[in-house]
């Protein structure tokens, strides 16, 4: 390009009576436009050097645009005054708008490395949005209130109000600090009034103090990103108001003051000489702007006129982007209204009617017909009356019999239906499973089945809740009462994936050191799932660690705090919570270089070389990106490895176009070989080009089992999915071809759709997710299908095409697994290891560091001694409160329990139950935790501060993991589990024991006439003439308790005088109701 510019004709607003001075301005990356801000709060388009007026949109607030960012597909902008901040296309279509309860200070332009632009507000904060949705994915603190963003290559970078630059991670946003001061430089005395970003330079101007008064600091400072030092500054001494690069010369920076004084300087040869310009402007300048080739700048004035200069002599003729780009989007002309030749036999219907949202009266449909009578059938006349009748003129009539007399019009009130929900208010009548009403409902209607399910707590807590009246199936479901229990559509999904289950489960099998491990939670939930047989489980401690480590990662958009919003997206949560899980289960199970072969020897590449993480040879797509210069046509290629797809939709959908294809095979094939352009310097012809990305891969290299984020943002993407009156997008199988180098590969391969997690939208309410799966092994007949809806502890059978159809916007997809058909009994799992080591049980296992010998009461069981099927153990575990109960309190006095509090184990003490050390531990451990105690319940549990800590604990101390392992190890080998109110303690330990493997003395000495159950303190009085649990609890002597009142159970029955010792027990309790639970 020349060295020197030149004015040309400005572009002004002669339709405006009154101009609107220009607030911002950017140029149009790919198309010849210039995007205006104005002071009333519009963006402005003009097309072409002349100044064609465009398309136009306001930005929200109606003062001054404050920025504008155009990027090839969109333009965002924010105003002083709008409540957040968007992103429009080039038709001023809005995408997503992005409220804040803070007013928007300014935004970044798009990072270089993930789609993720930064936001700043007046808290002081920093968020980091998605690009694509505008959903808040990372949020922190700001030091002072910020002004200015840029991503450079590397860096987030930050001008604040106290006149500092800072660098942030572009991934967190969290400031780079090493405690050396590098991620901060003070570099004016007051506000940045700019900040640009070119290669490892950072150029700032602002604001200093003369004489105790602002004024525009006329150093430009600049700064060297890769040791964050200064430089030598640019002087400037009509102060800059405006910094600009120079695109195609990146050392070279355009100054502009308030007054129009232009200069452009070459940083990198201060000796050079500067140019200088002066813009003939009847006001001040208030923006300026570069074309991307630099052919053009413009500067805005506050009267509304845009000067512009161009280099070299063209005199505007070249575009504004500096090639022929894309097409300029004009707004849509609306059609013209039709002619109507107006007479007295014209029909109605041929005017038409209005757009509505609500449903007419007139429209008539199957949701205004109600399955049920509004009021209840008469009567039945009792037949005393019908025999003794008699008719006249049409009237018949009847005396009232005696035995009738005294009960006319009295009406049988019925029993209350929600009785039905809790054990103890069941009715004696066998209540009926809900049903998905036969009759066709609208498609905007939620069906039962889908309806959101909560627990309700009754004063005998969750025990007492009647789980199995939502769940007639031999499939467990997982409850509701937990924080991040949103993930149990997910657990689902995983545990049906039978390949991720036989992982999961022989991951806890090995030594693994980590104290969260989501793969070891997702095995340890597998095998509750499978031994509990359709009765309901729990994923607490899943739940929990995936909050211990997104709180680590600060992934706080996966973090769950208990409240339910109508606004909030959990299709987008689940997929981020999918990558997340994927990423921790890879690494996780990965034992590198030992890990072992699954699949088939023809599918693996290089026999010698090591096996890769086992769920990536599972789910990892290992494609080969074919990158091509468009300008010079240099290629290079470039391994990839993914563990997901997102779907990526066609941009628009052409109905009378008969070729195009919108089926999800088609839409997923080409998710997989997803073509991509952008932009970079070629290394080959060292030019700025635009580069071509394909991904190539062979079908024999497609995934055993394919991981699918459906990835729909709107209402585009989400019409593919919706019903058609002709077919479904969905299929149950589907045959997908891979690509060789850009060329179709000729094998295929049949995928099956093994499970889906959906997101339900009521019109009113929050969301929330379900599971769909096919279950492996279920039974597919005329009058059952092999598909079930997991609605949390709600499980349903339902048939395929109610499973596949998406009949309206309440069933939003989110995630997808399809296994791959040929691979199924392919796979091999014999090298993976299946059972528990079992000495552990002979292992004393402490991480205390003070522990007092005078303190350990257990004898670690000798190899000899280890478990066989039947063996007696006795067992009492102990417990702290990790959440406050959460209760609202009525205006009558009565309370709801919203959520109940959250325990956690403290102690565990399993005592052997025969043989000659009968009665003695061979298990006693307090468990670490790294959560914070809200309540030691110390005068339960005998817990105190520190007994916990590793650093002060005197006792045995064991990992929360280990002491698990201990106790599913017992429970695979066959013990009988002997105890008080075992129920509950498994319950909050987050273990399935089969009830045959149980013996509660809770039940032993219990009446079921009398309703209420006997204590511990006072079996142990009555039966055993001991007293016990006098100061505090403590686990070894309550196990020892329960275990000696089972003895006693068996001499009383051997003597004939239990039920006689059993009716003592309730009249002697009556006289000390204190001491009956």
């Amino acid at each position: 390009m020349a060295s020197t510019y030149q004015p040309i004709a400005p572009i002004t607003q002669p339709w405006n009576l009154y101009p609107q001075p220009v607030t911002a301005l950017s140029f149009d990356p790919v198309s010849d436009t210039l995007w205006t801000g104005l002071d009333s709060g519009n963006v402005l388009a003009y097309y072409t050097p002349r100044g064609m007026r465009g398309v136009t949109y306001p930005v929200g607030g109606g003062l001054a645009v404050k920025k504008v960012i155009t990027e090839d597909q969109y333009v965002r902008a924010v105003g002083v005054a709008s409540d957040g901040m968007g992103s429009w296309n080039k038709g001023g279509v809005n995408k997503w708008y992005f409220r804040s309860s803070a007013t928007v200070t300014t935004f970044s332009n798009t990072s270089s490395t993930s789609q993720v632009i930064a936001v700043s507000t007046t808290a002081p904060e920093l968020l980091l949005l998605n690009a694509l949705t505008g959903d808040a994915v990372r949020q922190v603190s700001a030091p002072s209130m910020i002004s200015h963003l840029e991503f450079s290559h590397t860096s987030l970078l930050s001008g604040s109000m106290d006149g500092c630059i800072r660098t942030h991670d572009p991934r967190t946003g969290m400031r780079r600090d090493d405690g050396g001061g590098e991620s901060t430089a003070k570099a004016h005395v007051g506000n940045i009034q700019g900040l640009q970003v070119s290669g490892n330079f950072v150029y700032t101007a602002g604001w200093g103090l003369r004489q105790g008064r602002p004024f525009l600091d006329p150093l430009v400072k600049i700064y060297d990103l890769r040791t964050f030092r200064a430089l030598p500054p640019v002087p400037f001494s009509d102060g800059p108001a405006y910094i600009n690069v120079q695109p195609k010369r990146q050392s070279s920076i355009v100054i502009t003051s308030n007054q129009g004084l232009i200069n452009i300087v070459d940083v990198s040869n201060p000796n050079k000489a500067y140019e200088f310009y002066h813009l003939d402007a009847p006001s001040f300048i208030t923006c300026a702007a570069v074309s991307p080739t630099g052919s053009y700048m413009a500067f805005g004035d506050g009267e509304g006129v845009i000067h512009l200069m161009t280099a070299g002599d063209h005199d505007g003729d070249i575009p504004f982007n500096g090639f022929e780009g894309q097409p300029v989007e004009w707004a849509d002309t609306p059609e013209p209204l039709p002619d109507i030749a107006w007479t007295d036999s014209t029909p109605l219907n041929s005017i038409g009617l209005p757009y509505y949202n609500n449903m007419l009266l007139s429209s008539w449909a199957p949701q205004f017909m109600t399955t049920k009578p509004h009021f209840p059938p008469p009567a039945k006349i009792p037949p005393q009356v019908i025999s003794t009748m008699k008719m006249s003129d049409n009237v018949a009539y009847a005396p009232l019999p005696k035995e009738l007399k005294g009960r006319r019009n009295m009406v049988v009130v019925g029993p209350r239906r929600d009785q039905a929900r809790f054990r103890s208010g069941k009715l004696r009548r066998q209540d009926s499973e809900p049903e998905t009403p036969t009759v066709e409902t609208l498609p905007e209607e939620i069906p039962r089945v889908y309806s959101k399910v909560e627990i309700e707590y009754s004063k005998f807590g969750v025990e007492d809740f009647d789980f199995g009246f939502f769940n007639k199936t031999e499939y467990s479901g997982l409850e509701t009462h937990i924080l991040n229990c949103y993930t149990n559509s997910m657990v689902q999904l995983m545990y049906y994936t039978l390949p991720i289950r036989r992982l999961a489960k022989s991951h806890i099998t090995t030594n693994c050191p980590r104290e969260h491990c989501l793969l070891c939670e997702l095995g340890f939930v597998a095998r509750m799932l499978e031994d509990a047989k359709g009765i309901n489980c729990q994923a607490s401690n899943f739940c929990k660690t995936l909050g211990m480590l997104a709180q680590a990662q600060n992934a706080i958009e996966l973090i769950d705090y208990g409240r339910d919003s109508p606004d909030m997206n959990y299709a987008h949560t689940i997929q981020a919570f999918h990558r997340f899980l994927i990423d921790h289960i890879s690494s996780e199970g990965n034992s590198f270089p030992h890990n072992p072969s699954l699949l088939p020897s023809a599918f693996v590449g290089s026999p010698s070389s090591p096996a890769a993480a086992p769920i990536t040879q599972l789910l990892g797509i290992d494609g080969k990106n074919v990158i091509t210069c468009m300008n010079c046509k240099a290629v290079r290629e470039k391994e990839n490895m993914t563990h997901m797809v997102d779907l990526v939709y066609p941009r628009k959908i052409y109905p009378e176009d008969p070729t195009a294809q919108h089926d999800f095979v088609t839409i997923l094939r080409n998710s997989l070989i997803r073509q991509m352009t952008h932009k970079a310097t070629c290394q080959t012809c060292k030019q700025f080009s635009t580069f071509e990305t394909k991904r190539s891969i062979p079908t024999r290299d497609l995934p055993a089992i394919l991981a699918v984020n459906a990835a729909v943002y709107n209402e585009e993407n989400f019409r593919f999915w919706l019903d058609s009156r002709r077919n479904r997008f969905l299929s149950p199988t589907m045959e997908v071809h891979g690509q060789i180098e850009g060329v179709d590969d000729a094998e295929a391969v049949i995928y099956e759709l093994r499970a889906m997690v959906v997101q339900i939208v009521p019109k009113e309410g929050s969301s929330h997710l379900v599971a769909i799966v096919k279950v492996p092994g279920a039974p597919n007949t005329p009058d059952r299908s092999p598909w079930f809806v997991f609605n949390d502890f709600m499980v349903r059978n339902i048939s395929e095409a109610e499973a596949l159809s998406f009949p309206g916007k309440w069933k939003v997809p989110a995630v997808f697994y399809l296994e791959r058909v040929d691979l199924r009994d392919e796979l091999d799992f014999s090298a993976l290891p299946d059972e528990l080591d079992a000495t552990i049980l002979c292992t004393d296992t402490n991480i205390s560091l003070n522990r007092d010998k005078s303190l350990i009461k257990h004898e670690c069981l000798r190899y000899e001694e280890l478990p066989r099927p039947g063996t007696l153990v006795a067992i009492d575990a102990e417990f702290v409160s990790m959440q406050q109960e959460e209760v609202e309190y009525r205006s009558d006095g009565t309370k709801k329990v919203l959520r109940p509090a959250r325990l956690s184990l403290a102690r565990v003490s399993v005592l052997r139950g025969d043989g000659n050390k009968q009665g003695v531990p061979f298990i006693d451990d307090h468990i670490h935790t790294s959560e914070t105690i809200v309540d030691y319940l110390t005068e339960f549990s005998g817990i105190k501060f520190g007994d916990l800590d590793p650093a002060l604990s005197r006792y045995t101390l064991t990992p929360l993991k280990l002491v698990y392992k201990k106790l599913r190890l017992l429970v695979d080998r066959g013990c009988i589990f002997i105890g008080h109110g075992l129920t509950k303690d498994f319950r909050i330990i987050n273990v399935f024991v089969p009830p045959e493997q149980v013996i509660d003395t809770v039940d032993l000495y219990f009446i079921k006439e009398r309703q209420r159950r006997l204590s511990l303190k006072f079996l142990a009085w009555f039966v055993l003439q001991e007293n016990i649990q006098t100061d505090t609890h403590d686990s070894i002597e309550d196990a020892r308790t329960a275990l000696r009142l089972y003895k006693a159970y068996h001499r009383f029955e051997e003597e004939g005088s239990f039920d006689q010792k059993l009716d003592e027990l309730y009249r002697d309790g009556k006289k000390h109701v204190s001491c009956i639970a």
